[in-house]
């Protein structure tokens, strides 16, 4: 959609809860995303789904999710209901959810260095592992109702013959070479996940805990966005969090920020450390794979995604 059909569809979906104010499009994406103005007046985030991503029963899964970390004692975003009663929006050019808004900046954006200094990096950084640990405690505490549905992460999704956000090792950008590397990496990693699988800390995770979808509000760290909510491990939610920083020079010490902030709050696995680079070089793969066939093979950002997993394993593989 382009951002002005993108408008149309937001004022139509807005109907469902009775607003006909203005909303402002804040980014025009897979899920297109409006702060808009609730039924009472507050500032709200109207999401447009992607569609074929996420199933209705999918995404009313999530927004339950959300409801019950908030009863949980978390600060996430969620669902305000239609003039009818639901959580969802079904009737126009696309599935929509209206949801509470948050106060807050983002963490930070991929690709660019973070703006505070390294001890304001290492506190937030804590702040987000604590955070995540809360998440994942409160989420195992929960009796899920019985149609609750999100897909599974797990080893054979990240690593299998089918991986879940596409075969990386064919990203068209890549070299035969830089291929087999890949695969090398691939290969490696299940030998190094091997007993973490087995034994792996493995239940609903944010999935997606990129500084775009991390708030930051004074010191307070609040985590926003669980479209992409799974089953997965606890270790590759952590993943991901590093997974924008795998360049910076002070890598180690927000990895290390990280994992104590979790550990304050739940248990770490033995090994923590050595797992949380194995997961992390895992988001640098599967985004190599997330590419495909969202671009044209020639679109820059498919060499991109690329040539930074390359990067990525040959570190980690060294």
């Amino acid at each position: 959609m382009n951002d002005q059909d993108t408008l149309s569809a937001a004022h139509e979906a807005l109907k469902a809860w009775g607003v006909t104010a203005q909303p402002r499009l804040v980014k025009n994406r897979e899920n297109i995303v409006f702060e808009a103005m609730g039924p009472e007046g507050g500032r709200a985030a109207l999401r447009l789904h992607r569609p074929g991503y996420q199933s209705d029963n999918a995404i009313r899964s999530e927004l339950w999710w959300s409801e019950a970390l908030v009863a949980a004692g978390m600060v996430v975003p969620q669902a305000i209901r239609t003039t009818a009663g639901d959580v969802l929006a079904t009737g126009g050019a696309r599935v929509a959810s209206l949801l509470t808004w948050l106060e807050g900046a983002p963490l930070g954006e991929g690709d660019v260095p973070l703006a505070m200094d390294a001890g304001r990096q290492e506190k937030l950084h804590e702040g987000l592992g604590a955070e995540l640990a809360r998440l994942h405690v409160a989420s195992d505490a929960m009796t899920k109702p019985e149609d609750f549905t999100r897909s599974v992460l797990d080893s054979d999704a990240l690593l299998g013959e089918t991986p879940s956000w596409g075969r990386f090792w064919e990203n068209p950008s890549l070299k035969a070479e830089e291929a087999k590397l890949l695969l090398s990496a691939r290969m490696a990693l299940h030998e190094a996940i091997g007993g973490h699988t087995d034994e792996g800390d493995f239940g609903l995770i944010h999935g997606d805990a990129l500084r775009e979808n991390v708030l930051v509000d004074g010191d307070a760290v609040r985590l926003i966005d669980f479209d992409d909510g799974v089953f997965g491990f606890r270790m590759y939610e952590l993943g991901v969090a590093m997974s924008q920083n795998w360049d910076q020079p002070n890598r180690e010490d927000l990895a290390a920020a990280l994992l104590h902030g979790y550990s304050t709050v739940r248990p770490l696995p033995s090994g923590a450390a050595a797992l949380l680079d194995a997961f992390t070089l895992m988001r640098g793969l599967a985004s190599c794979g997330w590419v495909i066939g969202r671009y044209t093979d020639d679109h820059p950002a498919v060499r991109q995604y690329a040539e930074r997993a390359i990067e990525m394993a040959r570190r980690w593989l060294a």
